[in-house]
């Protein structure tokens, strides 16, 4: 039987499997889903067995569980590979709830695509490796061993992975990483992501006065800490929007030439890109341009601000408290934990006199560049080929995923990252969907991999 028959007759299967994970609200930032995080990862396991791991276990980290599953090939050659397998059963939130056209924890299939939290990121792109897996053990093609690690705090910046996977390396060993957690440039324009940027995190707290004060008596006479919080964070980006964090640039590498041009290759409509997320001008430092901003240079970006009177109607007080979450992406060579230091020392100097400021790291990673040299970009790249009819682009990806720079501190291992997500599929977003043409083509691309590795 050849992939795209084995796709066809276990479709239903699939997405009854696909559902039992989505109904699991495996949100990782909140710790009311903390058992609802343990129930994905057991989920997990009983789908990994299915589909024809030898052995599988949900382990204990410092944090939620992280499931491991191990298929080693019945009669290795010297030509096996191992391929660890890397994936995600944590989500992002589903609020705010209203703006979802249907519930975000129960799959629904219209317009042939699927529509979920998690139905692309990453309990979706995660399911193409399990199927593919699931394929070419069930056909006796699989020539390879493979590993499978699926945790559960990716949204969060994966803390308790460097230290699971420090305690665990002698376990964990490959030749290659390979992961399904990011996008291609279009359903009609395949690629392969050579690179992520990295993230660093803060939260700001601004302390004024002892208690929210009356905005008549007091206004005019003291520091409001909204208006010193806004005025702080006006500062970061200059006119030019560059970062104003004296040093921030030191380790920049510049974009070389060859890759300015590859990214000029790729399709890109700009005034499709506006008019697809609602905006009129696009933004960003002079000098690059929107696809050089979003990918390969850093960026600073206020998450979220809030403090003093936000509900209905008037009240005339000045906020005794204000509030910011902060992040950059960064970009190769860049320290996370540099820029994190830079960014609190620079906040500290130009914090205004009458408040007090703290600031608290939240997390961070590094960024990473794929070798497209390796073996594994190679049998990747002819995965996709057999899959969309035509060569992927290699192009790099504004997102950060912290885990795949530290597979490499850790292990020594580099990562390939083939991921199917589509910027339509509103990962992070209410109406998160899954392309169900782009999935089942990730599964003959995954399982094409597997077959020239």
């Amino acid at each position: 039987m050849n992939v795209q028959e084995f796709i066809n007759n276990n479709f239903e299967r699939f997405v009854e499997e696909w559902q039992s994970l989505i109904q699991i609200p495996s949100v990782s930032c909140q710790s009311e889903h903390k058992e609802d995080m343990v129930a994905c990862a057991k989920r997990w396991k009983e789908l990994l067995l299915q589909a024809g791991v030898q052995k599988a276990e949900v382990m204990q980290s410092k944090g939620n569980p992280i499931v491991f599953a191990e298929y080693k090939c019945p009669q290795p050659t010297a030509e096996t590979k191992t391929v660890l397998v890397y994936g995600h059963y944590d989500v992002m939130p589903a609020e705010p709830l209203n703006e979802w056209k249907t519930d975000p924890w129960k799959a629904e299939i219209r317009d042939n695509k699927l529509y979920a939290r998690g139905a692309d990121d990453d309990k979706g792109q995660t399911m193409i490796q399990v199927k593919a897996f699931e394929y070419l053990v069930k056909e006796e093609k699989l020539q390879h061993n493979v590993k499978f690690i699926i945790e559960g705090e990716e949204e969060i910046g994966s803390p308790s992975l460097e230290e699971f996977m420090t305690k665990h390396k002698d376990l964990l060993q490959a030749d290659v990483i390979l992961v399904s957690d990011t996008s291609m440039i279009g359903k009609q324009t395949p690629s392969l992501t050579t690179g992520l940027r990295g993230l660093a995190y803060w939260q700001i707290e601004v302390d004024g006065p002892n208690r929210d004060l009356h905005s008549g008596h007091f206004g005019g006479a003291i520091k409001n800490p909204i208006n010193a919080l806004c005025e702080m964070l006006a500062k970061i980006v200059d006119e030019n929007g560059r970062i104003t964090i004296p040093h921030f640039y030191d380790k920049v590498l510049p974009i070389p030439q060859q890759e300015r041009e590859m990214i000029t290759q790729i399709p890109f409509d700009l005034d499709a890109y506006k008019q697809a997320i609602g905006i009129e001008y696009v933004y960003g430092e002079q000098g690059f341009s929107t696809l050089e901003r979003n990918s390969c240079r850093p960026s600073f970006d206020i998450c979220g601000i809030w403090g003093g009177y936000t509900q209905e109607g008037s009240k005339t007080v000045l906020p005794s408290k204000a509030f910011a979450k902060v992040s950059c992406r960064l970009v190769a060579n860049q320290k996370h934990e540099e820029i994190s230091q830079l960014f609190m020392d620079y906040i500290r100097s130009i914090a205004p006199k009458g408040v007090k400021v703290s600031i608290t790291p939240m997390h961070g990673g590094e960024a990473y560049i794929c070798p497209m040299e390796h073996p594994a970009y190679k049998a990747a790249e002819k995965g996709f080929e057999k899959a969309f009819g035509k060569k992927p682009l290699s192009a790099r990806r504004g997102g950060s995923i912290a885990v795949i720079p530290l597979f490499e501190k850790v292990l020594g291992i580099k990562s390939i990252l083939m991921g199917f997500g589509l910027e339509e599929n509103a990962i992070h977003s209410p109406n998160e969907s899954m392309d169900l043409e782009v999935w089942k083509k990730g599964i003959v691309a995954v399982s094409e991999f597997y077959e020239q590795y």
